[in-house]
């Protein structure tokens, strides 16, 4: 158990150590907003990621079937990235409007690392094939299976969140011309991103619902 708890853990720092649009997000609102705008992000990443594990571990048969919930989900998410991505190339250093309550903050930064966790199809592949894994190369027992994923889970939210206390101590170095650059960099990586998303998984789906 300890082992498969060791691994699961360093398995949670790789996972996190990829340069995609949850890294951008963070990193940028953590330095713009403060670190706990990333930690929000974090949390919203590790529930998205532990309903992934569930579903990995135990089938996705218990959850109910709501027609075009990936359609839907992924629209929201091409929706927010093409927003961010415009705002960041126009605004220099922009800050998208969210709501001033503590609640509709929380709620802003969480739904904001969900739904980008949730629209990568490479998040929930990867959990499955981990799943899959451990089970028949390791031969994990069932403990061993949860022991490593909670612990991977746990690993994922304090790298993501040591990475906004990390992005907001540097702050100091990000001058005006810095940021500029850096937004304008995670501007382009938001809007490819998105285009890419309703090239692959929006065209198709919507050619069919004009057909009808």
């Amino acid at each position: 158990m300890i082992e498969a708890i060791f691994y699961g853990f360093i398995a949670g720092i790789l996972l996190c150590l990829t340069f995609g649009t949850v890294f951008f997000s963070l990193m940028q609102n953590s330095v713009d907003n403060g670190y706990r705008s990333g930690i929000k992000i974090a949390f919203g990443v590790v529930v998205c990621d532990a309903i992934f594990v569930v579903c990995a571990l135990f089938g996705t048969a218990f959850l109910p079937k709501i027609d075009g919930f990936e359609f839907y989900l992924t629209l929201f998410g091409v929706i927010l990235l093409m927003a961010m991505g415009v705002a960041n190339l126009f605004k220099g250093t922009p800050r998208l409007a969210y709501p001033k309550t503590r609640f509709g903050n929380f709620l802003y930064y969480f739904t904001t690392g969900f739904v980008l966790n949730a629209i990568n199809p490479i998040n929930f592949i990867t959990w499955v094939t981990l799943a899959a894994y451990l089970t028949n190369s390791l031969h994990y027992s069932h403990q061993e299976r949860y022991g490593f994923m909670i612990a991977s889970l746990v690993s994922i939210f304090l790298t993501e969140s040591a990475l906004a206390v990390f992005a907001h101590k540097l702050k100091r170095f990000f001058t005006p011309k810095v940021v500029l650059i850096f937004n304008r960099v995670t501007g382009v990586v938001f809007i490819f991103i998105s285009l890419q998303l309703a090239w692959t998984r929006l065209y198709d789906p919507l050619i069919a619902m004009l057909k009808q």
